[in-house]
């Protein structure tokens, strides 16, 4: 197949390409070009996909069979790009987030469950009804937390910097909510098992690691796959309404129960994570951690000592 990536040099779009090359699809991004190519045997159209105009401009010639929107936020973002390829396209990918759930009493979310109107994501929600309306051929991915080398989000890498420098892990609350990580590579694996699965035509599926883990439960991880013992390292729990960090970010999950199910993905897709929690950690921390020395980098712990300091 002709497949059209939208992205493709960040993160989920590096696996995802590095996949369907191995597999033999023709593979095709489209990005700013600030980045090099993860792989050889791919082509590259370069633009700025904010700008209608130019996506009309280098794309209305091209045909796909494909699309894997990776990176549209807004319904904006995807519009444009949708109405050129709104005839002729056997699937488009659209990447969503699990963030579009309103919170409940009932966990884990599944794919039926209520929307947040006010969530930062409602314009994935927004992207999704659109497809919907417009009798798109569409499957929307719905990611939890993604975790994996060449995060560029500071997630597994917030613990990694306190439990190899040895210092404590501020964790607000009692350190019991639930949580759910999903390795990028097991996420780039259910992407392909996608395309050419008619089952998938207008679905939405929940993307991430078959089970959860609590906060401190994920700090304990982290030190197993950083090679300490979890009983070296130091937690301490914080009330985060006694603090006013303003927008700066203390700690990088919601402190909130945040897990959804995959089984249907599992189902329908045929698919399975590869990684568990330990071992997934362990990728990230020997494959991007360790091996950009970032454990010998400086790290600004100013809020961790806000918050130490305000127990005192």
């Amino acid at each position: 197949m002709r497949i059209l990536i939208m992205g493709g040099t960040r993160f989920i779009g590096v696996y995802l390409t590095q996949l369907l090359v191995e597999q033999g699809h023709e593979v095709v991004l489209f990005n700013r070009g600030n980045r090099p190519l993860p792989v050889d045997n791919v082509s590259q159209i370069t633009g700025d996909r904010t700008d209608p105009n130019q996506l009309k401009e280098k794309l209305t010639n091209e045909n796909f069979d494909v699309i894997f929107d990776n990176n549209g936020r807004e319904l904006t973002d995807t519009q444009p790009l949708a109405e050129i390829f709104q005839n002729g396209l056997e699937h488009f990918v659209y990447m969503s987030s699990a963030g579009v759930y309103l919170k409940s009493d009932t966990l884990p979310h599944i794919e039926g469950d209520a929307l947040d109107p006010k969530s930062r994501h409602k314009g994935k929600h927004h992207t999704e009804s659109f497809l919907v309306e417009n009798d798109f051929p569409f499957t929307s991915i719905r990611p939890t937390y993604i975790y994996g080398p060449q995060n560029y989000n500071d997630l597994e890498a917030w613990f990694f910097d306190r439990i190899t420098r040895n210092r404590p892990l501020p964790i607000p609350g009692n350190g019991l909510h639930i949580t759910q990580l999903g390795h990028v590579k097991d996420l780039a694996k259910a992407m392909t098992k996608i395309i050419g699965n008619s089952t998938a035509i207008k679905q939405i599926y929940n993307v991430s690691g078959s089970r959860y883990v609590t906060f401190d439960g994920l700090a304990r991880a982290c030190a197993v796959a950083a090679g300490k013992s979890p009983d070296d390292i130091q937690i301490v729990h914080y009330d985060p309404k006694k603090f006013d960090f303003g927008k700066r970010k203390a700690f990088p999950l919601r402190m909130q129960h945040f897990f959804a199910s995959v089984d249907k993905a599992m189902s329908q897709l045929n698919w399975h994570p590869d990684y568990d929690l330990i071992s997934g950690l362990k990728d990230s921390f020997q494959n991007d951690y360790l091996a950009s020395q970032r454990d010998q980098k400086e790290i600004d712990f100013s809020i961790d000592e806000e918050i130490l300091q305000g127990m005192g």
